[in-house]
């Protein structure tokens, strides 16, 4: 809400709704100082852009993200290695990464390191770090180091416990080469955030050891009806990210043909891949089960638009916000105990915001009134700004900058609430911790979400809830 939209006559309450072999390790020998020079057989120190090396460390600002590909293999080799690393070069080019390029495990020693914000581990195979080289890799990965793995990097040091944790699941076997339907289960991701509900396209499958779902959150999955050979039934996970031992993770089971390095949506997917592991973009990658849609980007049933404006439905499945300042709200069911989260994009400096805690009303004042609106607004007052409990509690500013995706990128909500307390997750980062002690009012009652005005362009999709255990040794107002 911006304060030129305020009625002169609105109360402070009122003004709420305006609102994945190499020998033992040794001293550096000759071959070892001619590879920090640029050696033969490696491409480390010669970026994709022709810019030289950085020695900059982790938690201090580089001029550019620099990203490592790796893809060495101690078994089976992929033929489309060499098209995987063309492919992200070219992408590296036109988004503003500096790419290298190496199967030289040597690489892996701290000051190496460090001068890159993520590793791509492409089809990899087999054992091919040593220890000293392993525990570099886990230590870059506590420092905040980025992981993408693909294809193959899920047949990799099946032996060491840290990286099969890092990369999700280990795979099992595969049928052949063939089209598959895969299921987009999260489109907040910027790997995932181009795809429709499905996504039809043609790659060697792979079932995996165990399902990662338990351990990070399920980006896209196999339609296990729509091709032959797989066999982890109706919860197959082919891709997925997550935060981890200090890092951060991202896989996709995709990759195994050449023609996947120039396919565009595949292309893209790999990009978002690489900017959350390089920390370019923030996403939501904690575990998620449970959870009942109330708009799947479908229908709108149990949705009721209460005063002017509304809410257009698009073909990608979004809600945007039309005209007039009302609110669309869940009439089908009120809500106490439970975890709300839903995908949210401005367009630019746009307003919008997500009321929790109101009673059933076609007036949009009583949510205003009776309830509390979590704020959605690039630029105001830090009380009134995103992330805050309009006018009532601002959010953690710093935790939440961090955690902000800039306008035209998606972002994540998690509004829990839990009797009178009301917690609000950005991209999976805890950014703001509120009671209400307002005897007037109280955070149980329905949900809905806010078109401002004319001008204000925000658009939601993907809400959905869980219902909680009730708060024990707390009573509600």
């Amino acid at each position: 809400m911006r304060a030129a939209t305020r009625l002169a006559t609105a109360t402070a309450a009122a003004t709420l709704l305006i609102g994945c072999v190499s020998g033992p390790a040794a001293s550096k020998g000759p071959e070892e100082e001619a590879m920090d020079k640029g050696s033969k057989g490696s491409d480390v120190g010669k970026s994709s852009n022709g810019s030289k090396g950085s020695d900059v460390g982790k938690g201090r600002k580089r001029e550019e993200s620099r990203v490592l590909v790796f893809s060495k293999t101690a078994g089976f080799r992929h033929d489309s290695i060499p098209d995987g690393i063309a492919a992200i070069r070219e992408l590296g080019a036109e988004h503003g990464f500096a790419v290298d390029a190496t199967e030289d495990a040597r690489v892996f020693r701290p000051s190496r390191l460090r001068r890159y914000d993520a590793v791509v581990w492409l089809s990899t195979t087999g054992d091919v770090l040593n220890s000293a080289q392993q525990t570099a890799f886990e230590e870059y990965v506590g420092d905040g180091g980025g992981y993408v793995g693909v294809h193959a990097a899920a047949d990799t040091e099946y032996d060491w416990e840290f990286y099969g944790g890092l990369a999700g699941a280990y795979f099992v076997s595969h049928p052949a080469i063939q089209p598959a339907t895969v299921t987009v289960e999260n489109h907040a991701h910027a790997a995932t955030e181009h795809l429709g509900a499905t996504w039809e396209r043609t790659d060697e499958w792979y079932n995996y050891r165990s399902n990662p779902r338990d351990r990070a959150r399920v980006l896209a999955t196999l339609d296990e009806s729509s091709y032959s050979g797989g066999t982890m039934g109706d919860d197959h996970p082919i891709a997925w990210c997550q935060e981890y031992a200090g890092g951060r993770s991202f896989y996709t089971g995709g990759g195994h043909t050449k023609e996947s390095f120039t396919e565009p949506a595949f292309r893209r997917h790999l990009l978002g891949g690489i900017r959350y592991a390089t920390g370019a973009v923030q996403a939501d990658c904690r575990p998620e089960r449970g959870y009942t849609p109330l708009f799947d980007g479908s229908s709108v049933d149990g949705w009721k638009q209460a005063g002017p404006g509304s809410f257009e439905l698009g073909d990608d499945g979004t809600l945007r916000s039309v005209g007039g300042m009302g609110l669309f709200w869940y009439e089908g069911q009120e809500f106490d105990s439970y975890s709300l989260k839903l995908d949210w994009r401005m367009t630019g400096d746009d307003n919008s915001g997500v009321f929790v805690g109101f009673p059933a009303s076609d007036d949009p004042w009583s949510a205003v009134r009776n309830g509390y609106e979590v704020q959605i607004d690039a630029t105001d007052a830090p009380e009134k700004t995103t992330g805050a409990v309009y006018g009532f509690q601002s959010a953690d500013i710093a935790a939440r900058d961090r955690a902000l995706n800039p306008p035209g990128e998606w972002n994540t909500y998690e509004l829990r609430v839990e009797g009178e307390r009301l917690r609000i997750w950005l991209n999976g980062t805890l950014i703001n911790d509120f009671t209400n002690t307002d005897q007037a009012r109280s955070l149980p009652g329905h949900i809905g979400i806010q078109n401002h005005g004319d001008g204000d362009d925000v658009s939601f999709r993907d809400i959905r809830v869980k219902q909680l255990a009730p708060p024990t040794g707390e009573g509600g107002h």
